[in-house]
């Protein structure tokens, strides 16, 4: 395994900010050690136009849901479909190998729902979830369990 795939939507920035860190913090375990793969990055927005996606990927999903109060109401997801639409176009669901969700703790049960959504839409595992922008333990357990989850794909 030489590279991770990893498509994302970054509303506010926090996504893309994390997903940078990880790809510099992964190009340092590479230069260490070059069987620890290095990350591309797709940035999904509302103007990306479908490709066929023809490699193994993970989606990188924010929390963003309309009103209410974390616990009894409001899941409703918003602002992320362009990244879901460009998932469910022709066959690329098909290569979805895992979802990683973020969001802010203070959401109580909405933490990381939208990428909880995704993985049941697109039948794919939930694998990891950091806050905000993720802290550098974060980067660590996230691409930790990104390689895992690749290599398990890799061998079935």
């Amino acid at each position: 395994m030489t590279s991770i795939n990893v498509l994302y939507i970054s509303i506010e920035g926090n996504t893309r900010s994390f997903l940078k860190r990880m790809q510099t913090y992964a190009n340092q375990m590479n230069s260490i050690d070059s069987s620890n793969p290095t990350i591309n990055l797709k940035e999904v927005t509302a103007q990306t136009i479908p490709a066929h996606e023809e490699e193994p990927f993970f989606a990188f999903v924010p929390t963003y849901l309309d009103g209410g109060d974390g616990l009894t109401s409001g899941y409703t997801e918003m602002m992320t479909n362009p990244l879901g639409e460009y998932i469910a176009d022709g066959d690329n669901a098909a290569n979805l190998i895992g979802v990683v969700g973020s969001g802010n703790k203070n959401f109580n049960e909405q933490y990381c729902l939208t990428a909880r959504m995704y993985a049941e839409a697109f039948d794919a595992p939930f694998v990891a979830n950091y806050e905000l922008r993720g802290t550098s333990q974060d980067l660590e357990v996230v691409y930790g369990r990104l390689k895992d989850a690749a290599a398990k794909f890799n061998k079935e």
